[in-house]
């Protein structure tokens, strides 16, 4: 069914997310490359997915001259 993404329609997804349905179409479409990682984590938010960032070195440092 067009327009609809695991059974919620995407008006119904932006409304949630506090987005419009256009933001919703382009998340659906893989275009995550037009959302900042703020936004992406504050979408996760609203759906009560708590996110943690880790940062580490590797173990091969890149040598900078």
């Amino acid at each position: 069914m067009k327009g609809k993404v695991r059974g919620v329609k995407q008006a119904e997804a932006a409304k949630v997310l506090g987005v419009t349905q256009p933001r919703i179409s382009d998340l659906v479409r893989g275009r995550i490359d037009l959302f900042s990682v703020d936004s992406l984590i504050d979408m996760l938010a609203r759906l009560g997915i708590r996110v943690r960032l880790v940062v580490t070195t590797s173990k091969k440092r890149l040598r900078v001259a």
